[in-house]
């Protein structure tokens, strides 16, 4: 089993690459939906949140009000610092036991996890490998802008309390370029999972003779 660390930045694509990996075979963990299931109302993650920031984080039916919640922990490190302490040790305990699920189904599989803040929580050494979905600061904004979720001082201020992209480049293991089209981001993708693969046998090679 290879299991690669997924990386990017706000609007540099990484959803889009994560669904083609999944397209060509591998199994993809993605962490922001562990967030959000660890946090599901009454669950222990959720309690410690409520506790420290209060009910008023809260939306009307119980579950955490994500965009206010965000507002507080991009603005304030003591408050990041204290979500993460509450989330992370909940998020990396349900994709152990991801992880153990797709092994005993399929000990030689490529698994892919999307990990939103890899390099900020100094975690890249945990995997084989590191895949990051890569465009320009200036691309990044623009994409936020575009959506319209995002004002530009807002989507600067997000980008300001993250490694920088550049930086992440000197990182990771393997970029995927995703200012082109699909089809080239597409191809990328495929040059890299046939490299995956490659090491996956080559690990099996190893382990049958040690």
């Amino acid at each position: 089993m290879v299991i690669v660390a997924l990386t990017g930045g706000m609007g540099s694509g990484k959803s889009t690459v994560a669904r083609m990996f999944k397209d060509e075979g591998a199994h993809v963990i993605d962490f922001d939906y562990l967030a959000r299931l660890v946090v599901e109302p009454d669950k222990p993650a959720w309690r410690d949140i409520v506790d420290y920031f209060g009910p008023e984080i809260l939306s009307s039916d119980g579950t955490l009000n994500r965009s206010a919640l965000a507002e507080i922990v991009f603005s304030d490190d003591k408050s990041r610092k204290a979500l993460e302490r509450f989330t992370h040790p909940r998020i990396f305990e349900e994709r152990d036991a991801l992880i153990k699920a797709i092994k005993r189904k399929d000990p030689f599989s490529i698994v892919i996890v999307d990990f939103p803040l890899l390099f900020e929580l100094g975690l890249g050494k945990m995997f084989d490998k590191v895949i990051l979905a890569y465009v320009p600061r200036a691309v990044q904004i623009r994409r936020a802008i575009k959506r319209g979720c995002l004002g530009k001082e807002e989507a600067e201020r997000r980008l300001n309390a993250q490694i920088a992209i550049e930086e992440k480049r000197s990182l990771s293991d393997y970029i995927i370029d995703n200012q082109a089209s699909l089809n080239d981001t597409r191809d990328q993708v495929r040059k890299v999972i046939r490299e995956l693969r490659q090491l996956a046998i080559n690990k099996e090679g190893e382990s049958n003779c040690c």
